[in-house]
């Protein structure tokens, strides 16, 4: 038995949810991370309760009121083909010892309600220097089907409209 559950995520995950969601923004956006906690909130409560939503946590079985691990998963509809896929928003864990099971439980789980939920593929984006992910991704499968290259321009030089 795993010393590690994964259930969906509830109202009262909502403080260690926004933690989590916070971290995956500065992580992913440095000194620009919107890291709000009032906006988190508000977008992961409003995901909570909506059908095509996935949202899991992981707790510990000794403490199943503190989760450890967040993911999400919303679904989405190709608005030319039609097709159902899953667009990967989320998965943070706690920095604890067994965080790297805690990741693959949470993947794990989110691949099985993904195939449940009938979807085709799952696309997700990850920052280029957040190598934890891009290993999680790599070794269940996730390919780079693009890359978005961004070039930053000191603010003197953009023309006033």
């Amino acid at each position: 038995m795993s010393e590690f559950v994964i259930r969906p995520a509830r109202e009262e995950d909502l403080d260690a949810v926004v933690g989590f969601e916070i971290e995956i923004a500065r992580v992913s956006f440095g000194d620009e991370a919107i890291d709000d906690p009032a906006l988190h909130r508000k977008r992961v409560s409003a995901a909570l309760p909506k059908p095509d939503e996935i949202t899991l946590v992981a707790v510990t079985a000794q403490d199943p009121a503190v989760p450890v691990g967040w993911a999400w998963l919303s679904g989405r509809t190709n608005s030319l083909t039609g097709a159902r896929y899953g667009n990967f928003r989320s998965l943070a864990t706690a920095g604890i010892p067994g965080r790297s099971q805690v990741a693959e439980l949470l993947m794990d789980a989110l691949l099985q309600a993904a195939q449940r939920a009938g979807f085709g593929q799952l696309t997700g984006k990850v920052h280029a220097s957040n190598l934890g992910m891009r290993t999680v991704y790599r070794k269940y499968g996730f390919e780079a089907t693009h890359i978005t290259m961004v070039k930053r321009l000191p603010a003197g030089d953009r023309e006033q409209r």
